[in-house]
């Protein structure tokens, strides 16, 4: 049976976290047997947390959200970097830059991003990154940071070939969410086919960007196997072929073992 691995979920948002077997088992019957809830302030830090010491098919990421950088102090720090210190965390995310929404002020997101990728190489774990409308100083704050020492993902990556190349060439993962199954997506279609399958991951961003044949629906990672689908049909080649390789991808950037 193909294996999924969703790179990139909320279960520890409102929307799910009082069902979460029940998400789960969709998930398992559409081969989505993995995958990493991400958090974006200590609340959803910890819940992740809970949840990956709830089940054994989740794992954990920690950080501050850019839209919640404006809340992010030295105590948030302070927690955070416990929470960094469980073993059921496997990235610092998801950290970046979000100008579309500017729910919190442009040079706080840019400290608070540049500080938390900081800490990542402090504490020797990768980068999930959110980037929205912010192609040029995520890139820059990535750069600077020293990145391809730790690495990181590009989250939901929505870029043309051209930024696709940069962030490749500063030795990043690129994740694609149910975006890639959009017919108008042009770019991101031009993306998919032009990633390297070997730093490829695939996401939900459950609840949001759900993929053709549920778009406009609540997302859940069951729905992960959609974009699989979608990004094969882009590539000329299996649904097998894809689930594989972004499976292998996001086990050895998460350091997960199979054991686990």
């Amino acid at each position: 049976m193909m294996k999924i691995f969703d790179s990139h979920t909320h279960l520890n948002s409102e929307e799910f976290i009082k069902e979460v077997p029940r998400y789960l088992k969709q998930a398992a019957d559409l081969g989505v047997v993995k995958m990493v809830n991400i958090g974006s302030n200590t609340q959803l830090n910890a819940d992740a947390i809970k949840l990956a010491h709830q089940y054994p098919q989740l794992y954990a990421a920690v950080g501050w959200h850019p839209e919640d950088s404006k809340n992010y102090d030295a105590a948030a720090e302070k927690v955070m970097e416990e929470q960094l210190a469980d073993d059921r965390v496997v990235a610092l995310g998801e950290i970046g830059l979000d100008y579309h929404w500017d729910s919190s002020p442009q040079d706080v997101q840019r400290k608070v991003f540049a500080r938390q990728v900081a800490i990542a190489k402090e504490v020797g774990k990768p980068v999930a990154i959110h980037n929205r409308d912010a192609f040029e100083d995520t890139y820059r704050i990535l750069k600077e940071g020293g990145i391809s020492e730790i690495g990181g993902v590009m989250h939901s990556f929505n870029g043309d070939p051209e930024w696709l190349k940069k962030f490749l060439d500063l030795g990043m993962h690129i994740s694609y969410s149910g975006v890639a199954s959009f017919k108008n997506a042009h770019e991101v279609h031009d993306s998919v086919r032009a990633t390297p399958l070997d730093v490829m991951m695939v996401e939900t961003d459950a609840p949001y960007l759900s993929p053709e044949p549920h778009r406009g629906e609540q997302n859940e990672p069951a729905f992960t196997r959609y974009t699989v689908e979608a990004i094969a049909k882009e590539r000329d080649t299996t649904p097998e072929e894809i689930a594989a390789a972004t499976y292998h991808n996001a086990e050895e950037f998460y350091q997960i073992n199979e054991e686990d």
